[in-house]
């Protein structure tokens, strides 16, 4: 039976320029591989060695890309290796098989959240209307399913953050700050969801997963065994749970020892 490796991407396994924490004297720093380029530039990297690891993961285990990255955005990413069968797209909301979403899990994920959520329209309002324009930088939604705002960070304040939590908790939404990017998702909007449907279709009896965030949280919790990084919002709660590994490592030298767990759980059923 196939293991599934679900992992998320930004700033698990790969990272833009400015979340690379190349900490070490430049003559040291690993060298680099672009994997996404965005608008004629060079946007995201894992390092040469994370490549090969990712690579020879591939080979020998069912890898499933895990992002809140609506599908338009997922697509710029060119990973080593051998493409994924599954991905899963819009933190749930979207699971490409072969690179194209099941319209039954899209159709039954939107049948939910109008059961259990407040309607988007709800949140964007709220959004707009309390967000302090000295601070806010961009308005967005994705995939008509949850929306984001880009922020000025050392401008925002982290009162309006907890309130803005708090209402929504209210509503059946969760938010979550990840650098430049404040975001609210319908609380079944879920990783570990779309990754629960990818384990039935394959039969995989072993399921791994990997991330930093608050919204990879339940995914984590999900998995048989995860891992997280030295950074993000998780280790910055010191949040942790059985079965769940908390690295050292920061900035893309976490994605590296990321994929190597990966690897040596898999190669040590």
């Amino acid at each position: 039976m196939p293991v599934i490796v679900a992992s998320d991407l930004d700033r698990t396994l790969i990272y833009s320029a400015a979340a690379l924490a190349l900490t070490m004297p430049d003559a040291r720093a690993p060298r680099l591989l672009c994997v996404e380029v965005h608008e004629s530039r060079p946007l995201s990297y894992l390092t040469e060695t994370a490549g090969h690891l990712l690579t020879e993961l591939g080979d020998e285990a069912l890898f499933v890309p895990t992002t809140t990255r609506t599908r338009k955005q997922y697509q710029r990413i060119n990973l080593p290796g051998p493409p994924p069968t599954y991905a899963i797209c819009a933190n749930g909301g979207h699971l490409l098989v072969d690179g194209v979403s099941d319209r039954d899990w899209h159709e039954s994920v939107q049948a939910r959240l109008a059961d259990e959520c407040a309607p988007l329209s709800e949140v964007q309002d709220h959004l707009l209307r309390t967000a302090d324009p000295v601070w806010l930088r961009k308005h967005r939604t994705a995939e008509d399913l949850f929306a984001y705002l880009v922020v000025e960070r050392e401008l925002l304040h982290e009162e309006w953050v907890k309130e803005l939590g708090e209402w929504a908790e209210n509503r059946g939404w969760t938010v979550s700050l990840q650098g430049r990017k404040i975001y609210a998702v319908p609380k079944p909007l879920t990783k570990s969801a779309a990754m629960r449907e990818v384990a039935r279709r394959s039969g995989a009896d072993l399921t791994l997963a990997a991330g930093d965030s608050l919204l990879d949280a339940d995914l984590l919790l999900a998995a048989d065994l995860s891992w997280r990084p030295g950074h993000g919002e998780l280790a910055e709660a010191s949040w942790t749970a059985p079965g769940i590994r908390a690295l050292p490592e920061r900035g893309v030298l976490a994605g590296e020892r990321i994929l190597r767990e990966f690897l040596r759980t898999v190669r040590s059923r």
